[in-house]
């Protein structure tokens, strides 16, 4: 999901976590993705694809949702979540 200069897809691969922690999303470079919600780990898994900065998520059950990259911040339905960064 890295993007290149000719398409302009922006690379999401990576944890998204809401300002609370709440909320982690993992973005896998498979196109997986897998969300834990509070303790419940894989709260949702599905499959997401990215074209530009936007976001296509359809979970496993069914249910789709979309998101925007907009300044470096995932704006996933109501959800705001941040790119976290890893432990050096």
């Amino acid at each position: 999901m890295a993007g290149t200069a000719e398409d302009d897809t922006v690379d999401v691969v990576g944890m998204w976590v809401t300002a609370d922690g709440h909320i982690r999303q993992e973005l896998l470079p498979d196109g997986r993705y897998d969300e834990a919600r509070g303790e419940r780990r894989s709260a949702y898994t599905g499959r997401y694809t990215v074209t530009g900065s936007h976001v296509d998520y359809v979970d496993d059950t069914g249910f789709s949702a979309t998101g925007d990259i907009r300044d470096g911040v995932l704006h996933h339905e109501h959800l705001v979540l941040y790119r976290e960064e890893k432990a050096p």
